[in-house]
């Protein structure tokens, strides 16, 4: 069964800050940690990833219309600075779906492996890095079903957090792709 086409486009800190404010107040967007946010500390955060030059967010379409965030972002100076030793080709990310009260059974999944298509489909990607927090076991399974091998867990300021890579070859693998 298809679940549909998923699309990117750049996020516009602005236009999108009321719509991703709602998204990432919901209570299933705990790990997010933004659940307090008013809207201008949206707008804030995203225009300070926007102008930043080493990470970028997306608005995930599903068939045209909004839903799922990524943030992509280079290791070597944004989330994990200091904490491991980046390789040449990392990629760090972040991915939040959109809540709904109607979900489709696989949808989260199908996120999950558009993006990192998306992030594969960049030639110098060697291998994707996540940080999810230890206790959000429902990401994990996730990481895992496309290919996310956890290294060991480490001390972010905000969270202890499961230090993951995915490389192009295991996510091909994962998808069931001859590599």
């Amino acid at each position: 069964m298809s679940i549909g086409t998923f699309t990117l486009r750049p996020l516009d800190p602005l236009k999108d800050a009321e719509l991703l404010h709602g998204w990432v107040t919901h209570p299933k967007a705990a790990f997010w940690m933004m659940q307090d946010a008013k809207l201008q500390d949206v707008e804030r955060e995203y225009m300070r990833i926007a102008a930043h030059e080493h990470h970028h967010a997306y608005l995930g379409l599903h068939e045209g219309r909004p839903a799922f965030l990524m943030e992509k972002y280079d290791p070597r100076y944004v989330e994990l600075v200091g904490l491991y030793d980046p390789e040449p080709g990392d990629v760090g990310m972040h991915f939040l779906v959109a809540p709904t009260d109607r979900p489709v059974h696989g949808f989260t999944r199908a996120v999950i492996t558009a993006v990192m298509a998306e992030l594969f489909a960049d030639p110098p990607t060697r291998r994707v890095v996540v940080e999810p927090d230890v206790s959000n076991k429902a990401v994990h399974a996730l990481n895992e079903a496309v290919g996310f091998v956890p290294a060991r867990e480490i001390d972010k300021p905000e969270k202890r957090a499961l230090l993951s890579f995915c490389t192009r070859e295991q996510f091909e693998a994962a998808r069931g792709v001859a590599v």
